[in-house]
């Protein structure tokens, strides 16, 4: 196949360009992936601005081996299967016969059966695009499961190969494809990638068109007109519906538009296309229009049909497509397009900078506008490593902390308070006043420090005055904010609480409609704030360029391309999501309240602030006002000038006379401020069932072996195993009177496995690692490996991931005994690291197991991975009496070890930066927490090794933190050697 490197013409960049337009069918190799990348973005390029037809252009893809082809045109699924124009094979009469099916259901049966029917029919095909598709798409981007197997099975391999064992099946899948392709492709020459593809969107189009024919049979069946519906309500609900669905259908049309067929189904997955994209239209609008808004024809569907069955199931659909985003999409666009920025060398941080060897304290404001208080890439480092612990998320909570305990406690008594008292009018007016007071403190109160901090900054100011610093400053007003704002939100809800009772009659009037509203619109309001927090960061969710004067950055990223303000609109939805479902005039009129305060926030606060700071910068039209205006008929569009220029009067007009105010309301606010100052933030596992493989009697396990070789630790390991906790007899190095010596092997070090089999060893036989204690039986392995274990033989698995660690396979060796005699056995080698380690200290063992099952074959040496305690009795320390160095030393190797050794984000100095993943994975973080405890006796959380971005810093942490903590330790080094100690002060 073309695929494959004996029958790719492998050729320069320079000619890439010259041949593969003159043979499109041809694909051609590059000489590196780089090469490649660069070569199909020139030739995409070239297509794009040639002075051709648009059907004449051609559309260039490359396969991740550097292989470019020319991706020929297909077509969508509908006019695929339906349009007379385009040739018709077997596999179209398949699905038009199942889809045929599908429909008759509904006139064959009556509704007490086909309701029920379609139901299940849905659920299944739902199940099948969420759930089947989204697990292949899943292995493939993270093992090409899909592509190893079609080469595994080789029915792409032309049958005069011998590699083909079914030459039938490849007759017919050529004659399929080629069908409906007929320009720039051939079958035997298309990249195995693209012919995948290919096959897996024939599986696509049947799973996709069943779902929404089963679906819209399901709303047939359920559909009617409600009892007692008056004729304008029913030709309502019929206009709204085409119009969703009107909607849905430009929504798609618009995006298959922008990303063609290759996105449509996935291509990425399978192979790539490197181009400029403009991403206009209805991607201005919404995040990922087809998921979102592109479901809004469900919804037209079930006001039309007036089922709330329908209405359920649309929701249930809906769900599960946000779930297949988040679970499958969202991670591979991560990794395809948003893979983290390469780490910044060492020699390449001291090239920018001139005063690298100048090591200075991190000034207050020069912290950046993403909230992570970190120095930007050209300032000195810090002597002292930025405070990072952030306030919003269930993850920063700290008890230990005043704002964290004060919110929990202040929300404890309010929504304690309101389940204990009765619903009388009383307490309700209560807590209704309670709700208005923290929303007008909350716009209002909040608004003022803000305005007067943005013209005047008064609240630095205040803490100056003091003698406390802008970072005191800036703490303190978080604080300060998070409480008014956490107080605001829960007062509202227990007002709400207050307001509602449950309706006697779920199916009376539209009682079932408005808590469906109500919660949906509850739903918007999260999904927004969260989506803000995301795009702002913690600095700017808390109106950090009211506090600190660093350049003005701007970034209209995440939700802020669609919105350029989304609390405006969409940030209050929940509050009138309460009143929907309470059907309360007194919460309709709190809800009124707060999206008028809110309003005037935005408009006095933020926007005079943001057009000083930013001026031009500011972007007029939001993506979705944007697609809105362009979409409109010239009339309207100067109608809508006309009403913005009169609405921006209006606004001018009321901004003068609240300037005009403001020193008379200032002397009375400041007044009270001063009587009220005392207020106060995967790797799949293995699993499977044990059976005795029936051939296991074939086989001798003395001709099986493993040999473990790691890094060993430390000699310090060995001293460590005498604590003082023990006799005196004991606490004297063990006598051993054979030769073996255990082995101790450094935490997160890669490990070798050498291995012998016999010559007729199984494929399928595989090495796991496990702790000792885990396994009971010596004949069986009773435990899965949870992902760490490598296959013995290359390519022996469907997956990639099993493959990874193989350094040796199946090589043919001779193993002689005492008396002279050669036996013939296989030998391979294989390396433990990253992820297929375990990543604690213990005692471990590997196993070798039979032909993919649990038999077990040979164990290895027990081992032990330990981790060196730091001795502070036998460390040089520098001119200063300060070991730092000697703690930076120490670190280097176990970082490496925690970031598997990766060039890319593993630092060869202390002030080398670490790699961006550090940032994106966690796991990272994680392992050198767990080091650090283990040798320092210091508990950190992942965030700091995140924040200190590099050894250096760390090393910094360390030490100043056994310093505070110096007074309540006692010296371990000493207490081995006879007893207790006094309290020393550490040499940091």
């Amino acid at each position: 196949m073309a695929s494959s490197s004996t029958d790719v013409n492998h050729v320069n960049s320079s000619d890439l360009r010259k041949r593969l337009p003159n043979n499109p069918a041809m694909p051609q190799k590059a000489d590196s992936v780089d090469a490649a990348r660069q070569a199909v973005m020139e030739l995409n390029l070239e297509e794009e601005h040639a002075d051709k037809d648009e059907k004449e252009k051609r559309t260039y893809g490359r396969t991740p081996d550097g292989t470019i082809f020319t991706v020929p045109e297909t077509h969508d699924m509908v006019s695929q299967l339906l349009s007379p124009k385009h040739p018709k094979n077997l596999t179209d009469i398949v699905v038009i016969g199942i889809l045929t099916a599908h429909v008759s259901f509904l006139l064959l049966f009556p509704k007490s059966i086909s309701i029920p029917l379609y139901a299940v029919l849905f659920t299944f095909w739902r199940f099948g695009y969420n759930g089947g598709i989204g697990f292949l798409l899943r292995e493939q981007s993270l093992y090409n499961s899909i592509v190893n197997w079609a080469k595994k099975s080789g029915i792409f391999e032309k049958p005069s190969t011998g590699k083909n064992t079914k030459p039938h099946l490849y007759t017919s899948l050529k004659k399929e494809l080629e069908t409906k392709i007929p320009k720039d492709y051939s079958f035997e020459d298309a990249p195995l990638e693209y012919n995948v593809w290919l096959l897996f969107r024939r599986l696509c189009d049947l799973i996709l068109l069943c779902d929404f024919v089963s679906y819209c049979c399901f709303a047939a069946a359920c559909g009617g007109t409600p009892d007692g519906e008056f004729f304008g309500l029913t030709v309502t609900r019929w206009t709204v519906g085409i119009g969703l669905i009107l909607f849905n259908l430009w929504v798609k049309l618009d995006a298959h538009r922008v990303v063609k067929d290759y996105a449509w189904y996935w291509g990425d997955f399978f192979f790539l296309i490197d181009q400029e994209l403009t991403f206009d239209g209805v991607f201005e609008m919404a995040p990922h229009p087809m998921y979102s808004v592109g479901y809004a024809g469900f919804y037209g569907i079930s006001l039309m049909a007036a089922s709330y069955k329908v209405l359920f199931i649309s929701i249930f659909a809906h769900a599960a497509q946000f779930a297949f985003l988040a679970l499958v999409e969202n991670p591979h666009i991560d990794k395809i397009y948003n893979p983290p920025p390469p780490r910044k060398r060492l020699s390449e941080d001291r090239g920018n900078d001139p005063d690298f060897s100048s090591i200075g304290e991190v000034e207050p404001n020069a912290v950046e506008a993403n909230g992570l208080g970190r120095t930007t890439s050209n300032s000195a480092p810090s002597t002292e490593p930025p405070h990072i612990r952030d306030i919003i998320g269930l993850e920063n909570l700290d008890l230990y902390r005043v704002i964290d305990i004060s919110a929990i406690l202040l929300q404890f008594y309010i929504y304690t308070f309101a389940v204990l008292t009765p619903s009388t009018s009383v307490y309700q007016t209560f807590f209704l006043a309670n709700a208005a007071f923290w929303r007008f403190w909350y716009s209002i109160g909040i608004g003022y420090l803000l305005d007067r901090q943005s013209k005047k900054k008064k609240w630095t100011r205040h803490f100056i005055k003091y003698g406390e610093t802008t970072e005191e400053a800036w703490r303190q007003w978080k604080g300060v904010y998070h409480l008014s704002m956490t107080m605001c939100y829960a007062s509202f809800a227990v007002a709400a609480y207050k307001m509602y009772s449950l309706p006697p009659d779920w199916e009376y009037g539209a009682s079932l409609l408005r808590h469906v509203l109500g919660t949906a619109l509850i739903v918007l309001q999260l999904w927004t704030q969260v989506s803000m927090y995301e795009s702002l960061g913690e600095f700017n969710w808390f109106f950090g360029d009211f506090f600190f004067d660093q350049g003005p950055k701007l970034s209209y990223s995440g939700i802020y391309r669609f919105l350029n303000n989304p609390e405006r609109v969409i940030g209050l939805a929940g509050v009138w999501g309460a009143g929907i479902m309470t059907w309360s005039k007194s919460i309709f009129l709190l809800a009124l309240l707060s999206h008028g305060l809110s309003l005037c926030f935005i408009q006095f606060v933020e926007r005079p602030h943001m057009h000083k700071r930013y001026g031009q910068r500011l972007r007029g039209d939001s993506g979705v006002s944007k697609t809105f205006r362009s979409s409109l008929p010239g009339p309207l569009k100067k109608w809508q000038d006309n009403m913005d220029k009169t609405f921006e009067d209006a606004v001018d007009w009321i901004e003068e006379i609240v300037d005009s105010t403001a020193p008379k309301l200032a002397i009375n606010y400041d007044h009270f401020v001063k009587h009220t100052k005392t207020f106060v933030k995967d790797y799949p596992a293995r699993v499977s069932f044990t059976r005795l493989a029936p051939d296991m009697a074939d086989f001798d396990t003395k001709d099986y072996s493993i040999e473990v070789e790691g890094t060993i630790s430390s000699n310090q390991a060995s001293v460590d195993k005498i604590s003082g906790r023990e006799g005196d007899m004991a606490r004297t190095k063990a006598f051993r009177g054979a030769q073996f010596q255990p082995a101790i092997l450094e935490y997160g070090a890669p490990i070798k496995v050498r291995w012998t089999a016999p010559l007729n060893h199984s494929k399928k036989d595989w090495i796991g690692l496990y702790m000792l204690a885990d396994n009971s039986s010596r004949d069986v392995t009773r435990i899965s490996s949870q992902g760490r274990w490598i296959a013995t033989s290359q390519g022996a698995y469907d997956s990639a991931r099993p493959d990874q660690g193989q350094l040796v396979s199946d090589k043919q060796t001779i193993r002689w005994s005492k008396d002279g005699k050669g036996s013939p056995l296989m030998t391979g080698e294989v390396e433990f690291s990253g992820d297929k380690l375990w990543w604690t200290t213990g005692v471990f063992e590997f196993r070798y197991h039979h032909d993919g099952m649990h038999n077990v074959m040979a164990i290895s040496e027990p081992f032990e991975v330990r981790i060196s305690r730091f001795d502070e009795d036998d460390v040089e320390v520098d001119t200063n009496g300060s070991m730092r160095s000697a703690v930076e030393q120490t670190l280097i190797p176990v970082v490496q070890n925690c970031f598997d050794r990766d060039p890319e984000i593993a630092p060869s100095a202390p002030d080398e930066a670490f790699g961006g993943l550090v940032e994106r994975e966690g796991k990272f973080a994680k392992r050198v927490v767990f080091g650090i405890w283990q040798m320092f006796g210091l508990e950190f959380a992942p965030s700091v090794v995140k924040a200190d971005g590099n050894v250096r810093n760390l090393a910094w942490r360390i030490c100043n933190a056994k310093q505070v903590l110096a007074p309540y330790s006692m010296s371990t080094s000493n207490s081995a050697r006879g007893g207790r100690s006094t309290p020393t002060e550490a040499k940091c």
